[in-house]
């Protein structure tokens, strides 16, 4: 059944994408038309109805991608040619992808291509941008300063090497960077170790952390200073809570004859079971505290908490043994039990250790 269902899918997946194709053509997206067109017949070089979109599509596209381009270009719009590349290469995207298409080299024997076309436009579209992010250095913003990296980037990519694009990509990286100094305390006779590679592992680009006692080796200003102070750790008296349970069964005993047939003998036992669990909790709190530098303004000022509790669970019984299930003799056979301190601590550890990175994350998602 499996076998015969398979070719069933592929020739739904066909049926789709022949349908997706059409339905693009008709909403005038000729561009998907085609490349849907294209990528069936690269899969079934005979299919006609795919050919059919493609004979159809093709010419539409072209033309509508190179009007729409060279409309940018007359245009007074900021990033013509930057979007006018974008059509261009969607022309060659085309030529590329019905070259490699025997299927669809049949119905399109002559693609066009603009590759001269984009040389041209990728170089003003290169000036375009790094002059765009050069403006946007100049506002001295931190977001704008972003918004320079991608452009000299963007910039770079159209014309690698072009003008001074990489060095003002690092100029605007710096400037965008966001620092934070940061130093740990511990105000409570427990030790947890340091939770500085939870905190380290926030960097990510324009976000950078470093240790209080590193910042003398810092060419760069310090715009955060962070204080992590771990501030107390408890363990609470454990907590058992009980409760019984009375059981009865009948078990078999014997057998005994009656006219001359055996039958088995039943006797009724009872049992008591008393049902134990102990739970121990144990909590430690965090207070972080970050400054702005320039301002001198608190940006954040809460406590992170972070928590384990241990459980276990026993049972005792009077009576018959009999008349318990196999899961409540087995749980008669456990002994009661207790934690570590270690355990306990390195539980509370990682819990806050995960909350304090969570806490951290969600403040620095809005820089």
């Amino acid at each position: 059944m499996k076998a015969r269902f398979l070719p069933f899918l592929g020739l739904l997946a066909v049926l789709a994408a022949c349908s997706s194709g059409k339905s693009s053509l008709k909403h005038g997206d000729y561009y998907s038309a085609v490349m849907e067109s294209v990528q069936r017949l690269r899969q079934n070089p005979d299919h006609k109805k795919s050919r059919d979109v493609l004979n159809a599509s093709y010419s539409l596209a072209v033309e509508y991608l190179e009007t729409t381009a060279k409309n940018e270009i007359a245009s007074n719009a900021n990033f013509k040619y930057r979007n006018a590349v974008q059509n261009y290469e969607k022309i060659n995207s085309l030529y590329e992808n019905i070259r490699t298409s025997p299927g669809a080299m049949r119905v399109i024997p002559n693609p066009v291509n603009r590759y001269k076309e984009l040389t041209d436009l990728k170089a003003k579209a290169a000036e375009e941008t790094y002059e765009a992010g050069i403006q946007a250095l100049f506002k001295n913003t931190r977001d704008d300063a972003k918004q320079a990296y991608f452009l000299f980037s963007e910039s770079n990519t159209y014309s690698p090497g072009y003008r001074e694009a990489i060095e003002m990509m690092t100029q605007a990286e710096f400037n965008a960077t966001l620092r934070i100094a940061f130093e740990e305390m511990n105000t409570t006779r427990v030790n947890l170790g340091s939770f500085q590679p939870s905190i380290l592992s926030l960097k990510r680009q324009f976000l950078q952390f470093y240790p209080m006692s590193d910042t003398h080796n810092i060419k760069a200003p310090i715009d955060h200073t962070m204080r992590v102070i771990f501030s107390a750790y408890r363990e609470d008296r454990p907590n058992i809570t009980s409760r019984s349970e009375n059981r009865t069964d009948s078990v078999k005993t014997g057998e005994k004859e009656v006219n001359g047939v055996k039958k088995p003998v039943y006797t009724k036992v009872t049992a008591k079971i008393t049902f134990y669990d102990k739970t121990c909790y144990a909590g430690a709190d965090m207070n972080v505290n970050i400054v702005e530098n320039k301002s001198g303004a608190t940006l954040k000022n809460n406590v992170v908490n972070g928590g384990y509790t241990w459980k276990t669970s026993w049972a005792t019984y009077s009576g018959d043994a009999r008349a318990l299930t196999d899961s409540q003799k087995k749980l008669c056979e456990r002994k009661e039990t207790s934690p570590s301190s270690n355990e306990m601590m390195n539980q509370v550890r990682t819990d806050l250790d995960r909350n304090l990175n969570r806490d951290l994350k969600a403040f620095y998602s809005k820089y």
